[in-house]
This record gives C-alpha cells, structure tokens and sequence, in this order.
C-alpha cells in the first residue's frame, strides 16, 4: 500500500521519491522482507515473543520536507491500538533509521515507561493543516510526561513496546527522511473482538478502506486484515 501526504494526495503525481510518504505492507516484497529476517533483527525480537515469530505490520517510511502545514508529523499514539491481537507483551516493533535522523528531520519521540500503561482512546488530531489518514491520536495524555527525542544513525534500531506512547515531529528539512520497520508478535497470540472497544473506530476505518480498494463487502473484521498481512517469519504458525 503506497501512501502520500494528505497535502498531495489528490495530485496527479507520478508515484516518486518525492510523491510517496510510505509504503506499507511489503511481506510479498522478496527484497524489502529480508529486513522482517535479518538475524541482527531476530536475536532480539525473540527475547519478547518467543520461538514462534509472525511479522504483523512492515513499513518502509518516507518522511516527506513539511509542506509547511506540519502534515509532516506523527502525534503521540500507541501501536497496540491498530492490534486485534494479545497479550501486548508478546509484540514488538524494530524500528531502524536508513540514514541520519534527529530532532530538524523528524525524529521519533517517546514517553519513556508509558508502555507500563493501559491503552488509551485514540482519533483523528483536530489539526489546522490537516491529518495523514490513519494518523490516529491519543486524546488523553500527561502532557508533563518526559520526552525522549531518539537521535539515531544509520542502521541503529529501537525495539519498543506497542504500548509505548510515541510519535515524530515535522521534517524541517529539504531531505527524506528514510526508516523501515516491523512488528512482530508470537504466533502464540490470540485475536480479540474490539466491538465496543476503543479500538472500534480503527477497525470501521480499515474495513471501509479495504471496501474502497479492494472491493471486499460484508463480513470482514480487523481481525480478518490481520490474519491476512501476517507471515511465519520463523518456527510455527499456531494462532495469528
């Protein structure tokens, strides 16, 4: 799925560095997937799910210059909300920057130790310039919560908790700004219904989406979009 910035999106662009902001879901990309298998990735990745290792969710990120609107940026959210699937401490995101990242082209930011937390209810930012679809925001946190900017060179990767509340400034500069990332969980998780749950808004959203472009009618779930963009990365498929 190739993704543009909600400032360029009704262009007629021809799909470029310059054009797409992200591309997600790359698991049948031969290429970009042997990032989801390096075993530089997996020694650690195992140590939060265990033997049994699925890749849930891959992104190839883009960072775009900001347009001046700030569309640029990510608000604060926790990954857990886009997740059908339990217990949250058996998933994980490495996360590894393709280039020199820091505070002037947007890098990520945490709120250290909010990973101990619950998850929180999440929408769409009220932003003046707009929002990057998907680009769901925590409506409710300490704002005196310590900040952490993770400065980072190439090929540095952070492992974090899908509970971690985090996001990314704008990019203030003429570059972009390059990262690729996966999440991973065991294939020991199980799915959850998120009917009257917080997460019912996100599931709404997907399950529109994939009528839109796929043509996929009644009776698809969040849960059914998972199962589908997972892959056994490594040992047994049980559950997810």
């Amino acid at each position: 799925m190739l993704m543009k910035d909600v400032t360029i999106a009704k262009t007629d662009l021809a799909p470029s560095e310059r054009v797409i902001t992200k591309a997600q879901d790359f698991q049948e990309d031969e290429e970009l997937f042997r990032y989801c298998t390096l075993p530089e990735i997996l020694k650690y990745v195992e140590c939060f799910t265990g033997p049994n290792i699925m890749a849930m969710h891959t992104m190839l990120i883009n960072k775009p210059p900001d347009s001046g609107k700030k569309t640029s940026r990510h608000p604060l959210h926790q990954d857990l909300h886009y997740f059908p699937f339990r217990p949250s401490n058996s998933i994980v995101c490495a996360w590894t920057a393709m280039e020199h990242i820091d505070r002037n082209n947007g890098c990520l930011v945490v709120l250290p130790g909010t990973h101990k937390g619950t998850l929180k209810p999440h929408d769409y930012p009220q932003w003046e310039g707009g929002v990057n679809i998907m680009f769901h925001g925590i409506q409710d946190y300490d704002e005196n919560n310590a900040r952490v900017h993770l400065v980072m060179e190439k090929g540095d990767t952070v492992f974090f908790h899908p509970l971690l509340i985090h996001g990314s400034g704008q990019n203030r500069t003429q570059g972009f700004r390059k990262a690729i990332s996966c999440h991973f969980a065991s294939a020991n998780c199980h799915y959850i219904d998120v009917k009257g749950t917080s997460q019912e808004n996100i599931e709404n959203e997907i399950v529109s989406l994939a009528e839109k472009l796929y043509g996929v009618k009644d009776g698809v779930s969040l849960k059914d979009v998972w199962r589908f963009r997972g892959r056994l990365v490594k040992g047994q498929r049980v559950n997810l």
